[in-house]
């Protein structure tokens, strides 16, 4: 099933932007984000959200597979 991604404009603590779906909990609180598409997996989002920012990582509640830490 395909989800909508964002990747979050503002870089945490460590330099990554997180990539989240638009039904995360944490969704509401990313207030500068860019639409990266609508994608069947995580994978493809990060890969998608790689070509804005040199450090990417999915968000560890809505995209575990995609989480490094």
């Amino acid at each position: 099933m395909k989800q909508l991604y964002y990747v979050n404009n503002n870089a945490q603590p460590n330099g990554d932007h997180e990539v989240h779906v638009n039904t995360c909990e944490y969704f509401a609180m990313m207030y500068s984000r860019t639409y990266l598409g609508e994608f069947d997996t995580c994978q493809e989002a990060v890969r998608e959200a790689g070509k804005h920012y040199r450090n990417v990582n999915g968000c560890l509640t809505c995209c575990k597979p995609c989480h490094t830490s």
